[in-house]
């Protein structure tokens, strides 16, 4: 019995040396899919450009649902999961509810094309970390290494999200970032971002409406970008998805405007503008906004870091057939869900095989998103 018992902790403890050593062994490199993905370079380029060509807002949505995924259990496609009765994944979490469909789409249009070349080779993971710096270089931004070799997450659940909202403290937001691994320069630079993209009008309505006893409206905001903010959002209590630009400037390009705007009081949020009145940020703002060469370099560097965070290779991970359910169901009596109909007020989703399927290409065209445009709006700085 005893030599049983041994023979069984060996074997224990050589599985799982054979596990760690397979999962450090393996190591991301550019070219992953040279011989098992010949076309994977070209299916995402097609991809990704055809898909910004038809919906202009797919870069910052991209680009918005990459970080979404990497601040949480890392840059392992978790995001994408649907929830099913047994879970509640990321993408249901509060502050993911408001993320694009367009960001889920173009992921979904490039994995379909990719199964159909090569099935069951690349992970949803590493499609969205090459769509999103595609779409950055779509909108002048700066090409960076991109490394491949993702595995796909296999836990995805809303109670583990935790990410930076605009209301929080500069304090919370720095630490956010440094638990991470991130530098405050860091930070700053993937803050520019929101040099393309939007921010929905329910947001900011505590900045521009009834901001205190003395002043309706923030005094950190330009006063007349404010009353033209006011006049964007007036509807946003009929209309939740009311939108306006982050960069008032030069919305579609991809650019050091974002900075530059910050000293004059022309940041959307509140996180925004904080950045120019914290001495340990301002510096950086300040850099970025006279050198857009500088804030490129920054920004890409960042990137590629934040590209690697918490990444799962070997065994740690799979490769998904849909990005939207894990690979191997982990239901233990999958019929109780099969041909249920799941809905909430984001999405309509079809119970099948034990794991829900998204109709993706419907939420991509949900009018509440489509609002999304509404936030576009003139005014007078002058």
């Amino acid at each position: 019995m005893a030599v049983r018992l041994n023979s069984l902790h060996l074997i224990t403890y050589l599985t799982f040396t054979f596990l760690i050593s397979s999962t450090h062994s393996q190591q991301l490199y550019t070219n992953f899919y040279q011989k098992s993905c010949p076309r994977f370079d070209q299916i995402m380029q097609e991809t990704t450009t055809n898909k910004q060509i038809n919906s202009p807002t797919t870069a910052a949505a991209a680009l918005r649902l990459f970080f979404h995924d990497c601040l949480v259990e890392g840059c392992d496609g978790s995001i994408l999961i649907s929830s099913t009765h047994f879970n509640k994944a990321e993408r249901d979490a509060d502050i993911n509810l408001s993320l694009p469909g367009d960001g889920f789409d173009v992921v979904v249009r490039a994995k379909t094309a990719l199964e159909l070349a090569c099935p069951g080779v690349v992970s949803c993971a590493d499609i969205l970390a090459v769509a999103t710096r595609n779409l950055v270089t779509m909108m002048g931004g700066p090409f960076y290494t991109v490394k491949l070799g993702r595995r796909d997450g296999i836990v995805s659940r809303a109670s583990r999200v935790n990410l930076p909202k605009p209301s929080m403290p500069m304090n919370q937001l720095i630490e956010i970032f440094t638990s991470k691994g991130f530098t405050i320069q860091e930070m700053v630079a993937l803050s520019g971002a929101h040099t393309i993209g939007l921010s929905h009008c329910t947001e900011i309505r505590s900045d521009i409406y009834n901001y205190s006893r003395t002043s309706p409206i923030d005094p950190s905001l330009n006063r007349r970008y404010a009353e033209g903010l006011r006049s964007a959002c007036a509807d946003y209590r009929k209309n939740p998805s009311l939108s306006v630009f982050n960069d008032v400037m030069t919305p579609r390009n991809f650019d050091n405007a974002y900075f530059q705007n910050l000293p004059r009081g022309l940041g959307v949020l509140k996180s925004d503008r904080a950045l120019v009145m914290d001495p340990r940020t301002r510096p950086f703002v300040e850099l970025y906004a006279r050198d857009q060469k500088a804030f490129f370099e920054a920004f890409g560097r960042a990137m590629e870091k934040l590209s690697l965070y918490g990444v799962k290779t070997g065994r740690r991970g799979e490769v998904r057939r849909r990005c939207d359910s894990h690979a191997i169901s982990i239901f233990s009596e999958p019929d109780r869900i099969t041909n249920r109909r799941l809905t909430n007020t984001k999405r309509s989703c079809d119970g099948s095989f034990g794991a829900p399927i998204v109709d993706l290409w419907i939420l991509s065209l949900d009018p509440k998103y489509l609002g999304i445009l509404q936030g576009r709006f003139h005014f007078d700085l002058a």
